[in-house]
């Protein structure tokens, strides 16, 4: 095969390839018992041709397993069909499945010519049969046979033509080959650059955590710090500190994973009271509050963080001083569903600037030049609504003649800074890592952002 592809590469043969599939039972045993629907089948004949699915699972000698994928085999054949009487589910024999008790059917057929004859060529199967086989586990094994034909091309007959020479060539010089300089008497082998040679693949970052490290530069190099906090938080920090109210929908089951150990944490009272008194009426700032009755109980419960806000805050009452600018990258957790666009477990880019004098200008230059620093020129940005900013606003970016959303940012609210003794404007944003990998790697399904396709991973390019 080497000689061949040589020469195939080198225009002087053709190589067809023809590929033969063969088939036999993965297990010898196999062709010595009946299917368990045939099984089954044979039950309810026994049974009087209509017995509970219970009742076949107890008696029949099929087990739990065995018995569901009968049942679930009798009714795509049409051996039997599933009937009401008195409130529960019964099933009976159809015509079909009497005629069965009678003839084998083609899987049933194959299955003994196989269990026979050994392995027998795809051809000279029926295809519809042996995919209906196939689709069942560990029942068929499949082998595949290459056949090769090698013709000579009409250059590689000129040449034939012509008379070959052999003689010795050097392939591959060896010190030997250099200390006793044999070299200088033999003919050394060409070498063709544009000959096929294997791809071969170092070691890499995956393209999620490349990506993480970008956005971390990028950060880093507009004076930023780097902040992390814990996973697990209370609710008074991932939502009662950032005003949101406590019958708030984010708060639902549906979107939020409480947890069991520990179902409580600890908060500080003196923030807690304060924070209390901002939801009842307002804390003495200009808000009205939310108007209801704050429980402390309700914000110790404890959560896997819905936002990565929760560390900028945090971070924030620990540091009421300015300046400040500081950023994160971590993991958030909400109950959703995953699919092409979202994801239960995700990466949050979140960060603040805390100034004399910042107002919202400031924060929409930061957005623009953060993306134009990710290769995204033509950013755009429209009013929105969250509970903790005020202003609020969604940042947009332009990919293939479309604005994209890529996540929300404002001023936090008064509400939000003031029970940390914070006085002058805080910029704050949360945006979505994964969007924005999805844009730069050409991503059309979220959850590729972590796949471990190695053949993805290896062709990727390193920059």
């Amino acid at each position: 095969m080497n000689s061949v592809s040589w020469l195939n590469s080198k225009g002087l043969v053709g190589v067809d390839e023809n590929i033969l599939y063969y088939y036999s039972l993965a297990k010898k045993s196999m062709g010595e018992k009946d299917l368990p629907e045939r099984t089954a089948l044979k039950y309810l004949k026994k049974a009087g041709g209509k017995c509970s699915i219970s009742e076949i699972s107890e008696k029949s000698g099929l087990g739990d397993k065995r018995s569901g994928i009968a049942v679930g085999w009798l009714k795509k054949k049409g051996w039997a069909r599933f009937v009401k009487d008195g409130g529960e589910t019964f099933l009976e024999m159809t015509k079909k499945g009497k005629k069965a008790l009678r003839d084998k059917g083609a899987d049933e057929e194959l299955i003994r010519r196989l269990a026979k004859g050994g392995e027998l060529p795809g051809e000279d199967l029926d295809e519809y049969v042996v995919k209906k086989l196939k689709s069942r586990k560990e029942l068929l094994k499949e082998e595949r046979k290459v056949i090769r034909t090698v013709k000579l091309t009409d250059q590689g007959r000129h040449i034939v033509d012509k008379g070959i020479v052999l003689k010795p060539q050097i392939s591959q010089l060896t010190p030997e080959i250099i200390r006793t300089e044999a070299w200088k008497e033999a003919e050394i082998r060409p070498y063709d650059v544009k000959a096929f040679a294997p791809t071969k693949y170092g070691g890499k970052r995956h393209p999620m955590k490349r990506e993480i490290e970008i956005v971390r530069r990028v950060f880093l190099d507009m004076g930023f710090t780097e902040i992390n906090y814990d996973f697990i938080q209370s609710a008074f920090w991932n939502f009662d500190a950032l005003f949101s109210p406590q019958d708030h929908p984010a708060r639902d089951l549906q979107d939020t994973f409480y947890l069991e150990r520990p179902a409580k944490l600890d908060i500080e009272d003196e923030v807690a009271d304060k924070v209390k008194a901002m939801h009842e009426n307002g804390g003495g700032t200009r808000s009205s509050g939310w108007g209801y009755k704050w429980s402390k109980e309700e914000a110790r419960r404890g959560v896997l963080r819905t936002h990565t806000t929760v560390a900028t805050l945090r971070y924030l009452s620990e540091n009421p001083d300015p300046p400040l600018k500081a950023f994160g990258l971590d993991w958030n957790f909400r109950s959703e569903k995953s699919d092409a666009t979202h994801l239960s477990q995700f990466i949050q880019i979140e960060g603040i600037v805390m100034e004399e004098g910042a107002n919202l200008n400031m924060l929409i230059g930061l957005m623009k030049e953060f993306y134009r620093k990710m290769g995204f020129d033509d950013v755009k940005v429209r009013p929105s609504y969250f509970p903790f900013t005020e202003p609020s606003l969604e940042v947009f970016a332009l990919y293939k003649d479309k604005y994209l959303e890529m996540g929300g940012a404002g001023i936090f609210r008064e509400e939000v800074t003031r029970p940390h003794g914070i006085d002058c404007p805080v910029l704050a944003w949360g945006l979505g890592l994964e969007r924005l990998v999805m844009l730069r790697l050409g991503i059309d399904d979220i959850r590729d952002c972590y796949t471990d396709d190695l053949t993805f991973l290896r062709e990727y390019p390193l920059l």
